[in-house]
């Protein structure tokens, strides 16, 4: 992911009402389903969309299991994964990826190590919707590279630090806590929202590996290291709308430094075929976009032309009056478009650049969960 870094905006005169089909104008395509999220969010000044994204998807997993709808802290899967980077920088001499990036399944981790908190508990040191992580960021990667410098006579207090800074930024973690009327701790709390993170799986699509194989995604914010199942372009695009029509909502890493996305008219497409701005406002006028093939999704992430810019959470489907289909995103730049942050995804642009994919495995279709073992 790029450092991308979105200022909080305001909400637009009709807010979404959690829980009702999204507000829909008449050049919006018509919402075939749209499954139950929390209100869209601002992850203001930081490079947090990793986390933003990731546990809106794990607050509709918990609402999907257990019938009840839950606000869980971003911040605190930041506060657990943050040392983690710091260490692995430093055990790397400081030849690896760091800075404020991740992936979804550094939220997953953090649920497995530690557990899940509500937003109520813990907020991360900054008022929602007005974080700025500046000042964090430049701290902590100061005291990376300060470690480094120190090889051969690195001390253990030395990460101490790192915990003092992050506590004196984000606040120290709870270990537990109360919420409506009982007493948890964090990875109680997990369990009681019916999160097991080990049944959450990484999917994506790229021919420079083997299709049918794991393999560990070649992105910089991939610092964990983590491994993505490798199924062709068709397969991903099947995958994800099987999970929505199954009621499963999905995690989506992608390109958005292109043209074609454009959170201001709420809508993502391929925009060769745009002639101007005006038409994406319209979809019912659009011409057609380009049919993407595997080829063209490889060449654009072999030439760099996609890589992995941004984290957004797939909540629905939709139509548009020529029966072109979308995906519903909630974003995490605030509600600040016509969708109260929301966007529509074309199926071209989705093809060609998606990165990489989260969701249940329950929500895979049968071929692929057993192909994956699962």
């Amino acid at each position: 992911m790029k450092s991308i870094y979105a200022w909080s905006l305001a909400s637009v005169f009709f807010a979404f009402l959690l829980g009702n089909p999204m507000n829909v104008n008449a050049q919006a395509p018509e919402v075939t389903i749209d499954l139950t999220a929390t209100d869209v969010l601002s992850q203001g000044q930081t490079g947090t969309c990793w986390s933003f994204s990731t546990t809106s998807f794990l607050e509709s997993e918990a609402h999907r299991i257990t019938g009840e709808l839950h606000d869980f802290s971003e911040m605190a899967a930041v506060r657990v994964i943050y040392p983690e980077k710091v260490e692995r920088y430093v055990r790397y001499q400081g030849k690896h990826q760091f800075g404020p990036g991740g992936l979804s399944h550094d939220v997953t981790h953090a649920a497995a190590v530690y557990g899940l908190v509500p937003q109520s508990i813990y907020g991360g040191g900054q008022e929602a919707g007005a974080y700025n992580h500046n000042a964090l960021d430049a701290s902590l990667s100061a005291l990376a590279k300060s470690m480094v410098d120190q090889s051969g006579n690195i001390a253990p207090e030395s990460f101490d630090a790192v915990e003092a800074v992050l506590d004196a930024h984000l606040g120290g973690l709870p270990e537990s806590f109360d919420y409506e009327g009982k007493s948890y701790s964090p990875s109680t709390f997990r369990d009681a929202m019916g999160i097991i993170p080990e049944a959450y799986v990484t999917v994506t699509s790229f021919a420079h590996h083997p299709f049918g194989q794991s393999f560990i995604l070649e992105v910089p914010d991939n610092h964990a290291h983590g491994a993505f199942w490798n199924v062709p372009l068709d397969d991903l695009e099947t995958i994800v709308e099987h999970a929505i029509a199954e009621g499963f909502t999905v995690a989506w890493d992608a390109d958005v430094s292109n043209r074609g996305f454009s959170f201001k008219n709420g809508w993502a497409i391929m925009p060769e075929i745009a002639k101007s701005a005006e038409e994406w406002e319209t979809l019912g006028q659009m011409p057609d976009e380009p049919q993407v093939n595997q080829a063209m999704r490889q060449a654009a992430f072999d030439s760099q032309e996609n890589t992995d810019d941004h984290l957004m959470h797939i909540v629905g489907l939709a139509k548009d009056a020529r029966g072109r289909s979308y995906f519903i995103i909630k974003n995490s730049w605030g509600q600040g478009n016509a969708f109260d942050g929301r966007q529509f995804v074309s199926m071209p642009y989705f093809r060609y650049h998606t990165i990489g994919i989260m969701l249940h495995e329950n929500g895979l279709p049968k071929a692929n969960r057993k192909a994956m073992g699962r």
